[in-house]
């Protein structure tokens, strides 16, 4: 019986892990996938109008320059409104933007103020949605540092691909600021250029936090965004997929927006602790199963369970390590295929490490950035302890879930990515003009068409 259990246990972590390391390289798989991630190679002309919202809590140090950014995007400035949206009691950065709205002209740049609770980044959207007009609405974070032809990218892609939601590329650039900066960044490179787009592909899509861009008539057909949860872009993404609405992911290192990785473990804990109870409120509402087809269903609960399967895997950690330590004699009772196959969630393990130092080059190479080669070897020794910190976090979530605080804990951004030396690559500006017909954009991303079973 003690073999049976073993036997259970260690193929379902290794078949968890495996599934993770396929969704980590799905678009590695097939050539075809990685061009459809690809942005367009020559643009419409502007036609679609953008509200941007920047929802703002104690961002002096940042909001000046993220607004002068969007202020200075190469688009009309009769299609750009921006909303930076703060609570009353949040001066400090009510000046800075203020001060640099003074500097966008001509494009309208307001700041929006609200009291009351609560005071979080969802409650903001909706404030900044109902005091702006135009038909598509995106959000990006206070300290996003964005490409000036982002606006021309999405004009294009709405318009041509006639898609309602499009979720832009986000990535984390500050690869050397810490020891666990590496890993946090390559979390964002897998995630955006790979795991989104099969996520899409299939029609069951957790947006990301910015850099996401949605019809406003979408956004009031699903109610705005949910004030009470903790992870709204993935929460109002589960809403809209749904409905069944197409979503196209963009990634390419030309458009990415640019950001910073936390500047302390406790931060990156704090961040990650919101993040997985956010799933877990996402799980709880259960929007997901109102998903078309019972496998887009079970990629949700997949995809929203991950927090109670990290937990339930570090708690069991101390007897995994008492059993490495005191086990000996059981291991010996066990059939020599039980005992081997006990570590085959270590197997999976040491993959993901490999398909990281492989990706941590990619990535450097990809965005111009210096990868010391002391920084390539300390990546095996600092993964686990980096996979020890989300588990800790999952523990946290877990347990803020059930005494319910769901209070906001802010992650504190100080603009370390400006300083980065990363190369902005050149694109080209929209002609003026009548112009001429454009070639068909690539297609979506392959992925497995789940059928429908509703």
């Amino acid at each position: 019986m003690i073999e049976v259990f073993v036997a259970v246990v260690a193929l379902g972590l290794l078949g968890h892990v495996l599934l993770t390391l396929w969704l980590t390289v799905y678009t590695w798989n097939h050539p075809e996938r990685m061009a459809a991630t690809r942005g367009p190679r020559c643009f419409r002309a502007p036609e679609l109008g953008f509200t941007v919202l920047l929802p703002a809590r104690d961002e002096e140090a940042v909001i000046t320059e993220t607004v002068r950014k969007v202020g200075a995007a190469r688009y009309p400035s009769g299609l750009l409104e921006v909303r930076v949206i703060c609570h009353a009691d949040d001066e400090p950065t009510i000046a800075a933007a203020r001060a640099a709205a003074d500097g966008c002209e001509p494009v309208e740049v307001r700041v929006e103020r609200f009291g009351g609770t609560p005071v979080n980044k969802p409650r903001g959207l909706n404030v900044g949605l109902a005091a702006s007009g135009n038909e598509v609405v995106c959000v990006f974070d206070a300290e996003d540092d964005i490409h000036p032809d982002i606006f021309n990218v999405v004009n294009t892609v709405m318009l041509d691909e006639e898609v309602p939601v499009v979720q832009g590329g986000v990535q984390l650039v500050n690869l050397l600021d810490r020891w666990f900066s590496i890993h946090n960044c390559l979390e964002y490179y897998f995630w955006y250029k790979s795991r989104l787009h099969f996520h899409a592909g299939v029609g069951m899509i957790p947006l990301g936090g910015n850099t996401i861009f949605l019809r406003r008539d979408l956004v009031d057909r699903v109610g705005g965004w949910d004030e009470g949860c903790l992870t709204e872009d993935a929460d109002i993404g589960m809403r809209i997929s749904a409905l069944g609405v197409p979503i196209r992911v963009v990634y390419d290192q030309e458009w990415v927006t640019r950001e910073e990785t936390p500047i302390t473990v406790g931060a990156l804990v704090r961040q990650r602790t919101r993040w997985h109870q956010g799933f877990l409120q996402v799980l709880g509402k259960a929007d997901w199963r109102r998903v078309p087809g019972w496998r887009r269903r079970a990629l949700a609960l997949f995809t929203f369970a991950q927090p109670l399967i990290d937990a339930a895997v570090m708690c069991t950690l101390p007897l995994a390590v008492a059993g490495s330590l005191f086990g000996g004699p059981l291991l010996h009772r066990l059939p020599l295929w039980c005992a081997i196959l006990s570590f085959a969630s270590l197997y999976g393990l040491l993959l993901q490490l490999v398909t990281h130092m492989v990706g941590a080059r990619m990535f450097a190479s990809d965005f111009g950035l210096r990868l010391p080669a002391t920084t390539l070897a300390r990546l095996p020794l600092t993964h686990l302890l980096y996979q020890f910190l989300l588990g800790v976090a999952a523990v946290r979530a877990v347990t803020r879930q059930i005494i319910r605080h769901t209070n906001w804990e802010k992650t504190e951004h100080v603009g370390a990515h400006r300083s980065q030396t990363v190369p902005v690559c050149p694109a080209p500006s929209p002609p003026e003009g009548d112009l001429p017909a454009l070639p068909q954009p690539a297609a979506p991303a392959v992925a497995p068409q789940f059928e429908s079973d509703a």
